[in-house]
């Protein structure tokens, strides 16, 4: 109706019915009520018509500059970067230009400020121009790392004016250790995207620490996927390369890949300048004499909120090889990043090495294959060696996580002893620091293994092996093997919980009161040890004891909160605390006065707080040990897309999936729906007989032959016209399948749509106008 009115107006103001005459009084032409009834019209062109006042594009706003959404240019250097990883990378300075990176990077950075996110809409101006400003100092090289009073943009929760301030908060800024400046960080975050993709395509696959898509687990994963049965172990500690390496070193490292002069001079003059920090006097401070009364601190809108005291806890368990984090000078965010590119050489001299050492043996049931790839046995238990007489394959494997490696050698010690001094004097060359014996210890798989917190030891099983000898016969047999056990170290757990004053005592640890949490209340006390308990279950989620570790760090949280609970309460001892509170600590421990005691009639008329009991308060509440599978050639998900993208972007791949349908004899759905238009408007058919015949006997739904009728054909061809029709390629394909002599429309992959007809039912005596319109009833909704 109204699409009606719409052309019918617009053929009316295009064509003025009426054309005021000599005699039409003057106001009337522009009174449009004084025409009468012809005019009515008129009237509607009046009141419709509004005047457009089209918005004159400002020349000066910075906005102008985003032709497209950052997120976009972000993933087209990702993809360019995979596609032709070992290009030697020399025009970068083209992306530090765009303007769309630079309005990413402050979202980012805003969101870690302020502590929420920034869309670009609400972006200021007054900030894309001090935005633009940092830009072009970047690129003219005015910009300078570390300033402390002249700043180019400032965070939008700094209100300091530095032009008020006193010489005494002058001096305290220019001498004692500050935050990083917000346009530090927004450099940093753009150097970083624009450094990531390249170095990402180019790292080993045997480093994990400091990338996306890789953590902690992913390493167990390995160890335990790959590292059964080597008998010696090379433990290493690098973690002095993250402390700093001399600024040539870094360059060196950093040039290999990347030769662009401003990229290298930003980071060089990160490096180089000097951070200032707080003197550190040789006295002792005085100690001051604490307040009787301390005003709590009230947190603004803006200021981000503390990390949670469950949150904190959790970070306080982390292992010896995670607590490290490079910083260097001014590099910020660049420092992890920078530490992988100078490691990477480690890395990829390893992977040499690996190739050098491994030597198969024709006695050995695996590892016997010329490239060492092959599976280890039973696919359905990779982990699984068997042990094999003197002459064993030689091999070696290797993992670094941060300034932390692991070496894995089958074979004898010497070999170990040989690489450990090679492996000494790389370090040496490479890195100008000096390794000994004790740095670099080798330990045999029987004393246990320590990394990440997880002993790696091996238990000898003895399972049946069963083969067909020769004749057909199947054999079974004791067979003996090893198995890599992967298991969370129990003593590093009590000694985190000790450090944290959650117990004292080794051989019979005692939980100590929680009394970070003693002003908090019942319910929400035991939501944070709640959460802190589901992070270690998740933590602990690969080792074979997992139920044990977690069953004690629930005992340990128990405990703890059983005699907080007791001294907030006045209860005296856990016992009373188990008995009026339960076993999990979820009923109330306090009544109030005046109200009945009663927790669930309180609980129902919502004048009493809904308290959730511990978790995992029973073993047999525990998850079991995570032992999924985990491939030989893994790769992160991003990684695996970004390979599938550009492998079915890539022109050779449609290619051959062509050449092998015409292979194979098959006929692809658009060459098909081609070839049935085509034929139409040649010869006014769809297909012959025996064309239809084969494409019929191809069908893996029915081996028999569709009638052939007028009505059939022209079903056909409009069926591959809507689909030629339709843009959207959300719209799932529309099918003829027959079953039985009956013949179903529908969606490929769709049941529920479907209907069915009979060959020789009304539709064959269709015309082709009613039978678009009967399709039209399939398809009209989305079309």
């Amino acid at each position: 109706m109204h699409r009606r009115i719409t052309v019918f107006t617009l053929q009316v103001l295009r064509n003025p019915p009426v054309t005021p005459s000599q005699k039409t009084p003057i106001y009337s032409q522009f009174i449009p009520f004084a025409r009468g009834a012809a005019n009515g019209l008129t009237s509607f062109r009046f009141f419709s018509f509004t005047p457009v006042h089209r918005r004159v594009p400002d020349s000066d706003d910075p906005a102008n500059l985003m032709k497209e959404d950052g997120v976009s240019v972000c993933s087209q250097m990702w993809i360019e970067n995979f596609r032709e990883p070992d290009r030697l990378v020399s025009n970068l300075t083209s992306y530090l230009r765009r303007f769309e990176l630079w309005v990413l990077a402050y979202q980012k950075v805003c969101a870690d400020e302020i502590g929420a996110y920034v869309p670009r809409s609400s972006i200021t101006r007054s900030a894309l121009e001090d935005l633009l400003a940092l830009r072009n100092a970047v690129l003219d090289n005015r910009f300078k790392w570390g300033a402390r009073l002249e700043f180019i943009i400032k965070s939008p929760k700094d209100k300091t004016e530095y032009e008020s301030l006193s010489k005494r908060k002058i001096k305290a800024i220019l001498t004692t250790t500050q935050p990083a400046p917000f346009q530090d960080k927004l450099v940093q975050e753009v150097l970083f995207m624009i450094l990531e993709p390249i170095y990402e395509s180019r790292f080993s696959q045997k480093s994990f620490a400091f990338r996306p898509g890789r953590n902690a687990h992913t390493v167990l994963r390995v160890i335990r996927r790959n590292f059964a049965g080597y008998l010696w172990y090379i433990k290493g500690d690098l973690s002095v390369i993250l402390d700093g390496l001399k600024v040539g070193l870094v360059m060196s490292a950093l040039m290999r890949d990347v030769r662009d002069k401003k990229i290298i001079d930003l980071i060089k003059m990160a490096l180089v300048t000097p951070v200032i920090t707080s003197p550190v006097d040789g006295e002792e401070k005085k100690k001051k004499k604490k307040r009787k009364y301390q005003k709590k601190k009230v947190l603004a809108e803006d200021e981000p909120k503390p990390d949670p005291y469950w949150l904190e806890t959790f970070f306080g368990f982390a292992p010896e090889e995670a607590e490290k984090l490079p910083s260097w000078g001014h590099c910020g965010i660049l420092s992890p990043l920078l530490a992988n590119i100078c490691l990477d050489e480690l890395d990829r001299w390893m992977e040499g090495k690996i190739k050098d050492f491994y030597c198969p043996s024709k006695s050995d049931v695996i590892w016997n294959s010329p490239e060492g790839e092959a599976e280890q046995g039973n696919t359905s238990w990779p982990e699984f060696v068997p042990t094999s007489g003197p002459d064993k394959t030689r091999k070696m494997d290797y993992i670094r996580y941060g300034g932390h490696i692991l070496i894995g050698i089958r074979g004898p010690r010497a070999d170990a002893a040989t690489l450990r001094k090679q492996l000494i004097e790389f370090c040496d060359l490479k890195y100008m620091i000096k390794l000994d014996n004790e740095s670099l210890p080798i330990e045999h798989i029987t004393k246990g293994i320590m990394f990440l917190d997880h002993v790696l030891c091996r238990r000898v099983v003895y399972p049946t092996l069963r083969y067909t000898a020769t004749g057909g016969k199947i054999i079974s047999e004791k067979g003996v093997g090893t198995l890599l056990s992967v298991t969370a170290s129990l003593k590093q757990c009590i000694k985190q919980f000790r450090k944290l004053n959650f117990l004292k005592g080794d051989r019979e640890p005692d939980p100590q009161p929680c009394f970070r949490m003693f002003h908090a209340t019942q319910a929400h006390t035991n939501a944070q040890m709640n959460k802190f308990l589901s992070t270690m279950v998740e933590w602990y989620r690969y080792a074979d004891n997992r139920k044990k570790v977690v069953n004690f760090c629930s005992y340990i949280i128990r405990g703890s909160l059983a005699k907080l609970y007791a001294a907030k309460y006045k209860l005296r001892s856990r016992a009373k605390v188990y008995k009026i509170g339960a076993r999990n600590l979820s009923r109330p421990l306090k009544e109030r006065k005046g109200q009945s005691p009663e927790y669930q009639n309180l609980l129902r008329m919502g004048l009493a707080e809904s308290i959730d009991g511990l978790q995992y308060t029973r073993m047999s509440l525990i998850p079991e040990a995570d032992y999924t599978p985990f491939p030989s050639n893994w790769r992160p998900d991003h990684e695996k897309a970004l390979v599938e993208y550009i492998r079915l972007d890539d022109p050779k791949t449609l290619e051959e999936q062509r050449s092998c349908i015409r292979e194979q004899g098959l006929v692809s759905p658009q060459d098909y729906i081609s070839m049935l238009v085509w034929n139409y408007k040649r010869n006014a058919i769809v297909m012959d007989q025996l064309s239809l015949d084969r494409f019929c006997n191809r069908c893996n739904y029915c081996n028999n032959v569709c009638p052939s009728s007028n009505a059939f054909d022209v079903l056909c061809w409009l069926l591959g016209f809507l689909f030629l029709s339709v843009s959207d390629t959300s719209i799932a394909i529309p099918a003829i399948l027959k079953h039985g002599g009956v013949i179903r429309l529908g969606r490929i992959g769709d049941g529920t749509l479907s209907k069915f007809l009979h060959p020789e039912s009304v539709i064959n005596k269709l015309s082709a106008p009613s039978l678009f319109l009967f399709l039209i009833s399939f398809w009209g909704d989305e079309l």
